[in-house]
């Protein structure tokens, strides 16, 4: 199987043959739930915490190279059913959008799926979801979506981008105007008070980037700003309060004219807005000095991209994805917490999960993390966005992945790490095999450089046994060496910076110290300030110090300041924090 497929054990039952005619997939997962198949789901949930996100991708699009569209259902409740040929475990055509060179798919929690194809139609299909028999319905039927009050016909009908809500469908055409429809409980559609609209309704014009959470909608205008609609009952619209789901339209007199359909228009005038529908959208407050590249949203919860490579979130927080070091609800944006200086490139948001790329192309992730709540953004060993959501998120897919995109080096690298197939050397540590490369390891590691440069005992061996250092550590050490990432439990920290510092490792040395920052707690910080004094690591040393200032009252009743090795390093380190001020707080 392809390597970016192995996260998805839908296509499991595809021969590799079939799998190479394959361009794009999209798995949408167990989303819609039928009555009978909710009451299932409760039943699940008498024994377990919460629903496994493995329950979900069991469904998947499939669009082959030569243009043609599938349907894969791995359903194990349709295999358990009398129709067997139901249960969809090889691919069925999907013959209304053959040939029609899709672009890209998008999907709801509802029962709808919105196929884009490149040249701008979109179709809609509402037959998603279960039969009375309790099978899964496979014979999906898609239209063509007709925008209405066409101006300028040419570009009107040219659709560049599509997202779907719970059950609201918006689109984003090339002359940059947003058209929504479908249920309006909460407002998401906007500019009608109707609660379902069967045609797309214009919205918004001069938008560069659209996004859907559950019952909301985002925008963001080609200058920067950032827009929201639809329900704001735990903040998810990021204008300060949740009192009501329809808020009027706030502080646009700053901009140039927009339309909002026929009834509402706002001038630059400073004067009162003059409109009459509340299903409108909201200005959200981000600092004047920053311009929003990108917006994306979660079931319930915001973020955005900035130009200065900062990403502020807002809404719901439940499962910590927010990312501000906390499970609080926030109504305003707020800047997640403790990255402050990562230059970030790229978001993306899927029910309670976030995810972010720095600069250096490093993968993070926050949020419900296969039932984990991780409220600040943690480093993954992944190559790419899919990947997290596979691995670490609901098992569905954001937007469809393209399986003939090229990987860069680094992806490659990280694919060959502990693959027998490859190897050439094999580092044995607690009796478990650990498949290398000799030419990676000297690249990448002074170390192995000088090992097989010499006439080590090593250097003609195809085993090389460890004995000073635990399996997971090691293994950790070698996978950093293929992938720059360091993927080990924070438990393992000193081991690690220990390996890094016996291997002469500077820049490994860096990144432990940086990850211990992260992790300083009152219940922690005196034994890595031992830590610090014990390798010499002013710049952790320091932190520890400041840490304490504030917290040094709770620090000293813990077990690791009464573990301190000697009175004069318990001394010491009150001392220092007490000169930074911490008898002050």
């Amino acid at each position: 199987m392809y390597s970016n497929l192995r996260s998805w054990p839908v296509f499991s039952s595809l021969e590799p043959k079939s799998i190479s005619k394959i361009h794009m997939v999209m798995v949408f997962g167990n989303l819609f739930c039928s009555l009978l198949l909710y009451i299932s789901l409760l039943a699940v949930l008498l024994f377990t915490e919460r629903l496994k996100t493995g329950e979900l991708g069991k469904r998947a699009l499939i669009v082959t190279k030569d243009k043609k569209v599938y349907l894969m259902n791995d359903n194990l409740h349709a295999l358990e059913s009398r129709d067997k040929s139901s249960t969809m475990l090889y691919p069925k055509e999907i013959k209304d959008l053959c040939g029609k060179d899709i672009k890209t798919f998008a999907y709801g929690r509802g029962s709808h799926i919105l196929a884009l194809t490149n040249g701008g139609e979109v179709y809609s299909c509402d037959n998603i979801g279960q039969l009375k028999n309790g099978t899964f319905n496979m014979d999906l039927t898609f239209t063509l979506i007709n925008i209405l009050i066409i101006q300028d016909s040419q570009n009107m009908k040219h659709v560049v981008d599509i997202a779907c809500g719970n059950k609201h469908s918006i689109i984003l055409t090339k002359n940059d105007k947003v058209y929504a429809w479908e249920s309006n409980n909460s407002g998401q559609v906007g500019n009608s008070t109707d609660g379902f609209s069967i045609t797309p309704k214009f919205i918004l014009s001069n938008v560069g980037c659209i996004s859907c959470g559950d019952n909301f909608t985002m925008a963001v205008t080609k200058n920067g700003k950032v827009y929201g609609w639809g329900s704001n009952d735990v903040g998810q619209l990021g204008i300060g309060n949740y009192e009501s789901k329809n808020m009027l339209l706030q502080t646009m007199q700053r901009n140039n004219t927009f339309s909002f359909g026929s009834q509402v228009t706002l001038s630059q005038a400073g004067g009162a807005s003059n409109f009459e529908n509340k299903n409108t959208p909201q200005l959200v407050g981000i600092p004047e000095s920053l311009i929003v590249d990108k917006v994306t949203c979660g079931s319930n919860h915001t973020l955005v991209l900035t130009d200065k490579g900062t990403i502020y979130a807002w809404g719901g927080n439940k499962f910590g994805q927010l990312g501000i070091g906390n499970q609080t609800e926030f109504y305003t944006p707020t800047m997640i917490g403790q990255m402050k200086e990562i230059r970030w490139v790229d978001i993306a948001a899927l029910n309670n999960t976030s995810i972010a790329v720095t600069e250096a192309g490093r993968f993070y992730v926050w949020g419900d993390c296969r039932g984990e709540c991780i409220s600040i953004p943690i480093a993954t060993s992944s190559f790419n966005v899919h990947d997290i959501f596979g691995h670490y998120g609901p098992s569905i897919m954001h937007k469809p992945l393209i399986l003939n995109e090229k990987l860069d080096i680094l992806g490659c690298l990280g694919i060959a790490f502990d693959d027998s197939s490859t190897s050439d050397l094999k580092i044995q540590v607690e009796d478990k095999c650990i498949y290398v490369h000799k030419v990676i390891l000297r690249i990448c590691s002074s170390h192995f450089k000088k090992m097989f440069a010499r006439d080590w005992a090593e250097n003609n061996q195809s085993v090389v046994k460890i004995n000073t250092f635990s399996y997971v550590v090691y293994k950790a050490y070698l996978k950093y060496l293929y992938t720059n990432i360091i993927d080990l439990p924070f438990k393992n920290i000193s081991e690690f910076f220990y390996l890094a510092n016996a291997y002469c490792e500077d820049n490994l040395k860096k990144q432990c110290i940086y990850r211990i920052k992260q992790e300083i707690t009152v219940s922690n910080v005196a034994y890595f300030y031992n830590f610090a004094m014990k390798y010499e690591t002013e710049e952790l040393r320091e932190f520890c110090v400041r840490f304490a200032v504030t917290h040094m009252r709770a620090v000293v009743k813990t077990e690791n300041f009464a573990k301190l090795e000697d009175e004069k390093l318990m001394n010491r380190f009150i001392n220092e924090a007490s000169k930074a001020g911490c008898f002050k707080h």
